[in-house]
């Protein structure tokens, strides 16, 4: 495996115009991705996970969404000035995302096939109308839909919601992307689906060699299918570190908080679940120095003179935080 990332994301900041002012919702993130790896995005609802994915794909809401900062590499060219015809090459084969709703994702005027036939002709213009057909009914079977040949005649509201999501994957797989972006794609399904669909995405990636982006609000899927993790908290990464070292030696206090909320079988029964007190500040209002001070038990008079830079507390793992100064 080479040594270069296929994706190398340097001080990406992220903003809104809106009636009350330019807000940053994502403020100086960092990451790197190589082939065939998976880097989970864990946090709040809020703090910018799936913008950071929008940034990257370029799909940020227009005229009111910008990056204003930081670069993203994508096998070492800055796509973030990419014109807009070759950004456009670049989605489908080179990043590729699945989104986290298919029912809104997925068109309800249109059949499954037509939608599917449009990714081919879109990326591969000179695909014959046979060999789309015959490909569009290879993919919905490799993501383990039956009878593919009749649900290229179903709409999206003719079918569950495991199988739109696997239908989902399978238009996001068409290009042979190099990077998957997986936005929550198991948000909504039953725990079965959910384990069906994470089988999924695993065996594809064992089978192309694909890198994954796996966002989701779950800290037990990022245990079992992630390589590395990235915390985020309103905008900025608190944490990150290999699974293994974030899981048995959490640093920041956020992270921390958050593997002390996840319910455990050798608990005591009938007791107080642990909460993160206060609430995620609004990106209106964001708190001096560290935005998680004033939720934090571990806050001093440091922590709100200024946002504390990310630095190495061991190995591979960074974290946020004055502690470590």
């Amino acid at each position: 495996m080479s040594n270069e990332p296929l994706l190398r994301v340097e001080n990406l900041v992220t903003a809104f115009d809106t009636e009350q002012g330019v807000i940053r919702a994502i403020d100086g993130v960092s990451f790197e991705l190589h082939a065939g790896r998976t880097l989970g995005i864990v946090g709040e609802s809020g703090c910018g996970k799936s913008v950071t994915a929008l940034s990257i794909m370029r799909l940020l809401p227009k005229p009111h969404g910008s990056i204003v900062g930081g670069r993203v590499l994508f096998r070492g060219r800055d796509i973030t000035s990419l014109p807009a015809e070759e950004m456009h090459h670049i989605r489908g084969f080179g990043i590729s995302m699945i989104f986290q709703e298919p029912m809104t994702a997925l068109n309800p005027v249109h059949k499954l096939g037509r939608q599917l036939a449009e990714v081919f002709e879109l990326h591969f213009p000179k695909m014959k109308n046979g060999e789309i057909t015959r490909r569009s009914i290879e993919l919905l079977k490799e993501v383990g839909i039956p009878e593919p040949e009749q649900r290229l005649n179903e709409y999206p509201h003719q079918i569950s919601g495991g199988m739109r999501q696997r239908v989902m994957i399978a238009m996001a797989l068409a290009g042979e992307p190099d990077i998957l972006i997986a936005d929550e794609p198991t948000t909504a399904l039953d725990v079965t689906i959910q384990a069906q669909i994470l089988e999924l995405i695993l065996r594809l990636q064992k089978r192309t060699g694909m890198a994954i982006i796996f966002i989701t609000h779950a800290l037990g899927v990022i245990a079992e299918i992630c390589d590395e993790v990235l915390v985020m908290y309103a905008g900025m990464v608190a944490e990150k570190a290999p699974v293994a070292s974030l899981f048995s030696s959490p640093r920041h206090p956020y992270t921390q908080g958050l593997l002390a909320a996840i319910p455990r079988l050798d608990g005591k029964p009938k007791t107080r679940l642990s909460t993160i007190k206060g609430m995620v500040p609004s990106l209106y209002d964001l708190p001096a120095g560290c935005r998680f001070h004033n939720r934090c038990p571990k806050s001093f008079d440091t922590c709100t003179t200024a946002p504390p830079p990310l630095r190495r507390v061991g190995g591979n793992h960074h974290a946020s935080c004055y502690l470590y100064q």
